[in-house]
């Protein structure tokens, strides 16, 4: 199959050049043993099912050009309506550009894309209802009102995201170079944002030395992060934009190594990286565009992202705004567990299976809570997890912010309530989030209340689904403080009761934030009436309609729908006072 071979070029075949804004760290040629380590990375891979057959491609392809046929007519027709002559119509072109995991060869499943039409397009309202008329899909979803505007669909099975961007151009041929800067002169901002995923993927491509020595390795890193709980941008960890970066500059850094090689040196490289040093593949570059650029020396905010990863493409941004203390420590241990395990498998100890066994989430933290999502219909449980999902971060924030709380990890899976702890009738998800909570000196036991941390983000949900109007009855986010021994109450035996593999790295690496007081924890939500459609509008007249926009170039669609693993959220809370929680004793 394609997707097994293993590059076996010599270097000495290639010419050498210089990648990235630093000199490279070793230029050594790889050895057989290499090529026999990353032969064996690529059975691990296999089983997950990380590379897509020759069948599975060609799909992809003849829907492509299924799609890309529907913009040549549409754009066609749009034409003919502004009377343009047949010689002019037969030139105007139209095109889709992709982005994403598919434009880097890494995918599998979903397709990316950005029509681009050329100036006489004055929107692209009317694309919606060419692509239903002339493709019978009739649940293509748009999303108008997103930072970028997006079509939602599915077509001959395959999942398909499409962005919309009108060009400065008469005419969009086949062989448009989206990489110079001057593609982007007289677009509005929404246009910019929605090219800005194929420019930053064209761009990474670019800088690496292999093509197929990244891709292969991305598909490694990608792997590994999705089983290791770390591949979310909206939760706070890296999305697959970020993850590809950081993999690019590892292959800067080592230019001829094949895969196995450079996913040793990945978590090398990244678990000695000392943030906030940001991953550059590129000095930014200077543009008379006046676009906004990430630059922490003109913009304080700048200054303050824990874990920057800044796009080649201008307007350079920071992938990675989303991370919080919490993620980036959360990564940070990773990537030297990582390092730990690759340097057992390239010692022969172990086996590359090892790298992409999943983290014993529900057996690391002696405290959990527990966010649940409800609604009264599927359809309507859907758009609310969806809101609410995307609101999760601020609560991790809110509890990072707690004097008594060291780190809260949220596990990016999400998992249907139990019949137990919902109504028959129901629609329910759950999303868990690890606590641990800071040493107290000289205290037996600590009261502690979390009424403000919860209430200000409910508050900021409930604020947000009544802005778009999304809020329905039935629609509810609740908290519950929990122990580890009282996850069965939400969760199958086989989560709970897994046992954690005790290694010599486990025992010599302990977490820097653990600790072994013997005090009693009592977790409080005093809980107020719930909230009423009638005083989330006075809370949000009271808050000036609540957060502002961002006035930077957000990079949220580099990291679209399909590199963000789904879940769920949190609820309101109830009329009863709770009780404080007992036996929180923290041994």
């Amino acid at each position: 199959e394609l997707c097994f071979r293993v590059p076996t070029r010599s270097p000495a075949e290639q010419p050498q050049k210089h990648y990235g804004i630093t000199s490279a760290i070793s230029l050594a040629p790889p050895r057989d043993i290499d090529h026999q380590y990353t032969q064996k990375l690529c059975d691990a891979m296999k089983p997950f099912g990380v590379f897509e057959d020759e069948e599975e491609l060609n799909h992809r392809l003849a829907v492509l050009g299924k799609l890309n046929n529907f913009v040549k007519e549409w754009i066609a027709e749009i034409s003919e309506l502004k009377n343009l002559p047949p010689s002019a119509i037969s030139c105007v072109g139209g095109k889709i550009f992709t982005f994403g995991s598919y434009r880097l060869g890494v995918h599998t499943k979903g397709l990316s894309g950005v029509v681009l039409a050329p100036m006489l397009l004055c929107e692209s309202a009317c694309w919606r209802e060419h692509l239903s008329r002339g493709s019978g899909q009739q649940s293509a979803a748009a999303v108008e009102d997103a930072f970028v505007p997006v079509i939602k669909f599915k077509f001959d099975g395959i999942e398909i995201d499409l962005l919309f961007a009108r060009l400065a151009l008469q005419s969009i041929p086949d062989n448009l170079d989206l990489r110079g800067d001057s593609i982007l002169r007289n677009l509005d901002i929404r246009c910019i944002r929605s090219l800005n995923g194929c420019r930053v993927t064209d761009e990474i491509l670019y800088l690496v030395p292999n093509k197929e020595n990244f891709r292969l390795t991305l598909r490694a890193i990608k792997l590994w992060a999705k089983r290791r709980g770390i591949y979310s941008n909206m939760l706070g960890f890296l999305g697959g934009v970020s993850w590809a970066m950081l993999v690019a500059r590892t292959c800067q850094l080592y230019p001829n190594a094949v895969a196995a090689t450079l996913v040793h040196k990945f978590f090398l490289v990244f678990s000695k990286w000392e943030w906030p040093n940001p991953v550059l593949l590129k000095q930014p570059e200077e543009s008379n565009l006046n676009l906004p650029v990430w630059d922490p020396r003109v913009n304080p905010s700048d200054r303050y992202h824990l874990m920057p990863i800044i796009t080649p493409a201008y307007p350079q941004q920071n992938s990675t705004y989303n991370v919080s203390t919490s993620t980036r420590t959360i990564m940070s241990e990773e990537f030297k567990y990582g390092l730990s395990v690759t340097d057992e498998i390239l010692q022969g100890k172990a086996e590359w299976s090892k790298l992409f066994e999943p983290p014993s989430f529900f057996q690391k933290y002696k405290h959990y809570i527990v966010l649940t999502a409800s609604a009264s219909t599927e359809e309507n449980h859907l758009e609310w997890i969806g809101l609410v999902e995307s609101k999760i971060r601020v609560l991790v924030g809110n509890l990072e912010r707690n004097e008594y709380i060291t780190l809260a990890h949220v596990n990016p899976q999400s998992f249907p309530g139990s019949k137990e702890n919902r109504n028959e009738n129901d629609f329910v998800s759950m999303w868990f989030i690890g606590i641990i909570f800071k040493k107290v000196e000289n205290a037996e036991s600590v009261n502690i209340d979390l009424t403000y941390d919860i209430q200000s983000f409910t508050d900021t949900v409930y604020r947000q689904a009544n802005n778009i109007n999304m809020l329905k009855d039935g629609m509810k986010i609740e908290a519950t403080h929990v122990k580890k021994k009282q996850l069965h109450q939400y969760l199958p035996p086989e989560l709970v009761q897994k046992k954690k593999r005790v290694s010599l790295w486990s025992l010599s690496h302990t977490h820097t934030h653990t600790h072994t007081q013997s005090v009693t924890v009592c977790v409080v939500f005093n809980r107020s009436s719930r909230l009423s459609l009638q005083s989330i509008a006075e809370l949000n007249r009271s808050s000036n309609g609540g957060n502002p926009k961002r006035m930077s170039l957000d990079n949220s669609h580099l990291d679209t729908s399909r590199d963000t693993d789904s879940g769920t959220p949190f609820s309101s809370p109830t009329s009863e006072p709770s009780k404080p929680v007992s036996d929180m004793d923290d041994r």
